[in-house]
């Protein structure tokens, strides 16, 4: 087939889900695919952020840079700052419509990974 057989088409907008408990019991729900669309955009927000921050301390001389694996390492510690913050994880519930509070972040929340029973 030619490429030309083919077309983008943009999704219609859709009306923002309601807002959901942040604290309800995630056990009688399955992760609504909504949500992890909202987070998926707040996280390509987020990391594009960072590399447009990065670029305007390097075009300002405020950073240097010798290779793309040094940026890519700056990058990523920047990232991984952000994503140990309060502020950070704060920014994602409230793109996915949880208005908490960084003070209210638990920045160490537990796993719990289930563990396989034997037959």
């Amino acid at each position: 087939m030619e490429a030309t057989d083919f077309q983008l088409v943009p999704v219609p907008d859709r009306d923002p889900p309601a807002i959901a408990d942040a604290g309800a019991n995630p056990f009688r729900i399955v992760v609504d695919p909504q949500m992890r669309l909202q987070l998926r955009r707040a996280l390509i927000e987020l990391i594009d952020n960072h590399d447009e921050a990065l670029a305007a301390h390097y075009s300002d001389g405020k950073l240097s840079l010798e290779s793309y694996k040094e940026y890519i390492e700056v990058f990523a510690r920047s990232l991984k700052e952000t994503m140990e913050s309060r502020e950070g994880i704060s920014y994602l519930l409230r793109a996915v419509g949880f208005n908490v509070p960084p003070e209210e972040v638990n920045l160490r929340p537990e796993l719990r990974w289930k563990t396989a029973n034997p037959a």
